[in-house]
């Protein structure tokens, strides 16, 4: 999109005429180049924005390959100043997989409003003239949009944080974290959950929610059988939350091949939601290798 607006800024150079800056005038043309191209592609998702809340007795169904999955992005491609604590809260706030994922819920227009009002604080009338339609119509996408993120948030329980405070309880409940999936303690991993936290593991389009659903999915699947020393996590960074890449090793195998990118929320010191997006492509994006050998020290 970035190399589409270039382009039809180039051809449309014309059209510039100076009454507004080249800012406004390059954001006109990106942000409709955006919305032509919404028009044509799927809405992309995690699973709980895919389908309905799945239980035990429902048979695991086999992965949606379609490009229709939201990603994780690397805090390291994320410009942020984390030196200056207002933009630091503000922006994190509006890069959380919880928002990512509220927006992709929107019809591209009121997503381009919401973005424009409250992430970028553009007054109305300017998003008014960017997408050629009157004030009054911005306002009321705008409040729209503002009750489908609120509603989705009542709904799917997405009250969170991006970020637990670094402090030495933090870290403890990361290192214990971190123990229980390497050595497939079930019961740890419970203790560290809210009671309403969720679970996902993308491309698989079913979700779970409850500590006892998780911990009897977890038994039957990535815990199951011989698990102790299966998997290895690799701390990480993604949409400003704590994330890891996740490893597995088979059984009798000396190597650790990569499994996907795991991002966890927080909420009151708990975790609430553990989303693994299985895609081992993914890990190159956030300087993690794709593979290594057991002994090695990868932390």
């Amino acid at each position: 999109m970035v190399q589409e607006t270039f382009l039809r800024a180039w051809r449309r150079r014309e059209s510039f005429q100076g009454r507004a800056s080249v800012r406004s005038w390059l954001y006109r043309i990106a942000t409709n180049a955006c919305l032509d191209a919404l028009k044509r592609r799927p809405r992309r998702a995690v699973p709980r924005t895919h389908r309905t809340l799945s239980t035990l007795d429902d048979p695991i169904p086999p992965p949606v390959t379609e490009p229709v999955w939201l990603e994780p992005y690397p805090d390291e491609l994320l410009l942020i100043d984390d030196n200056d604590p207002e933009t630091y809260f503000s922006m994190r706030e509006h890069i959380t997989l919880a928002f990512i994922i509220a927006l992709h819920l929107l019809p591209p227009r009121q997503r381009a409003i919401l973005l424009l009002r409250d992430v970028l604080d553009w007054k109305a009338r300017d998003v008014a003239v960017l997408l050629d339609t009157t004030v009054s119509a911005v306002k009321s996408a705008l409040h729209r949009a503002r009750a489908t993120l609120a509603e989705h948030h009542r709904a799917s329980g997405a009250e969170g944080e991006a970020v637990p405070m670094p402090d030495d309880a933090s870290h403890t409940l990361l290192t214990s974290y971190v123990h229980a999936w390497e050595t497939a303690d079930i019961n740890a991993l419970l203790q560290l959950l809210k009671e309403e936290a969720t679970f996902s593991m993308p491309p698989i389009p079913s979700w779970y929610r409850g500590r006892e659903t998780i911990g009897g999915l977890t038994a039957k699947t990535v815990f199951s059988g011989q698990a102790n020393g299966r998997w290895r996590l690799l701390p990480t960074r993604a949409n400003r939350q704590i994330a890891f890449g996740l490893y597995r090793r088979s059984e009798g195998d000396r190597t650790f091949s990569g499994y996907g990118i795991q991002v966890l929320t927080f909420h009151r010191r708990l975790i609430a939601d553990i989303t693994t997006f299985r895609n081992p492509d993914l890990l190159p994006c956030f300087n993690l290798p794709l593979a290594f050998a057991a002994g090695d020290q990868q932390r």
